[in-house]
């Protein structure tokens, strides 16, 4: 059983994209309930919302491709 290092290191980078948006999105949702009186208001904290969504499910993917990678068996051709 072989790592396959490209999906390990897709799996990674993923990660850690998760992580710069699991700072980014609380950030851009306190600011937007800090300024509920701004025009702004429902744009920025729908785009918080958007980035969270994409934190959690980036993140669950990025695990998939490091399970997938470290545990998967490839058929390969003899």
């Amino acid at each position: 059983m072989e790592t396959d290092k490209k999906m390990l290191i897709k799996g990674v980078k993923f990660l850690l994209y998760t992580v710069a948006l699991m700072f980014t999105a609380p950030v851009v949702l306190f600011q937007a309930f800090k300024n509920q009186d701004h025009p702004w208001y429902w744009p920025v904290l729908i785009m918080g919302l958007i980035l969270a969504i994409m934190a959690i499910s980036m993140g669950f993917y990025g695990i998939k491709l490091l399970v997938d990678a470290l545990f998967s068996k490839k058929v390969r051709d003899k």
